[in-house]
C-alpha cells in the first residue's frame, strides 16, 4: 500500500479480489449516501514522503503528481453551465469541483486501481473513510454515470434525477455532448483541424481544449514555442499538461 502520511492522506490499492464490487452491489440496494468497500492490499507495498491533494476538475484529482480520474462518472466541465428550476443557468461546472474538494478536503484518501485510460491517467474509485467518492458525486447530482464505460452509478443517477437534484433540476447537455459540440466549432477553425492549443506561461506548459474556459482568450504564437495539438495525448506526450480549475 503506498501512502502519503501528511493530510490529507492518500494510498492506492489493487484490487485483486472481487468483493469489493459485491460489496458496492449490496450497498446501493440499501443506500445511497455512503458505500463500503472492501480493499485487496498489494500494489503500491512502499510508503512515500508527504504529498497533497488537489482537484482538477469535477471527476480528476492529482494525487502527488499522479493524476486519478474518477472511473465511471463524468462530471460537467469547469467551464460549463447548467439549467435551473427556473430556467436560469447556474455554474453547474465549477460547483462539481467545490463538491468534489470538499470530499477531498474531509479525510484521508484512499483509491483503488482500475488500470488507466486513453490519455495514461490513472482510473480509480476514490474514498474518505466509508464515504465513496465517486457514488457521492453522482448521488449529489454533481456529475453524470459515464454509462458507455461503467454502470456501476446507473441506479444513483436514476435516484438523483428523480429527485432533481444539481444537474438534473432541468435539461442540460451532457459532458461528453458538451465537449462534442465544442469539439466540432474550434476543429473547423483550427489550423489543419487541430484546435488544442497549447499555452506556455509562468505556470508551464498548459494546453486547452475546446471546453475550457479560458479557450478563447488563450493566443497560439508559434513563434514562442507555443503549438496546436489534434487530440490531449499528443498534447500530454509533447510535455503539455491540463489546467487545474480546482484551489
Amino acid at each position: 500500500m503506498r501512502i502519503w502520511r501528511r493530510a490529507p492522506r492518500v494510498a492506492f490499492t489493487k484490487n485483486r479480489e472481487r468483493n469489493s464490487l459485491s460489496a458496492i452491489t449490496k450497498f446501493r440496494q440499501t443506500a445511497w449516501i455512503t458505500v463500503i468497500i472492501i480493499f485487496a492490499i498489494g500494489a503500491f507495498p512502499r510508503e512515500s514522503a508527504a504529498a497533497t491533494v488537489r482537484v482538477t476538475d469535477g471527476d480528476t484529482i492529482l494525487l502527488d503528481q499522479i493524476t486519478v480520474r474518477l472511473n465511471g462518472i463524468d462530471a460537467p466541465e469547469a467551464g460549463q453551465k447548467c439549467a435551473s428550476f427556473s430556467g436560469r443557468d447556474w455554474p453547474c461546472g465549477k460547483v462539481a469541483i467545490a463538491a468534489l474538494e470538499e470530499l477531498v478536503a474531509s479525510g484521508d484518501v484512499v483509491c483503488d486501481d482500475r488500470g488507466v485510460d486513453i490519455y495514461q491517467r490513472q482510473l480509480g474509485v476514490c474514498r474518505v473513510g466509508r464515504r465513496e467518492i465517486n457514488a457521492e458525486m453522482v448521488a449529489s447530482g454533481n456529475a453524470w454515470a459515464f454509462r458507455k464505460y461503467s454502470t456501476d452509478y446507473v441506479r444513483l443517477e436514476d435516484r438523483a434525477h428523480r429527485e432533481h437534484l444539481g444537474i438534473w433540476q432541468a435539461f442540460t447537455i451532457p459532458a461528453w455532448d458538451y465537449r462534442a459540440e465544442r469539439w466540432k466549432v474550434a476543429e473547423q477553425q483550427a489550423p489543419k483541424g487541430c484546435p488544442i492549443k497549447g499555452n506556455i506561461s509562468e505556470n508551464g506548459h498548459i494546453y486547452h481544449a475546446p471546453w475550457s474556459p479560458w479557450y478563447d482568450r488563450t493566443k497560439v504564437d508559434t513563434k514562442e514555442g507555443e503549438r496546436w495539438f489534434c487530440d490531449e495525448a499528443q498534447a500530454l506526450k509533447a510535455g503539455w499538461r491540463s489546467p487545474q480549475w480546482g484551489h
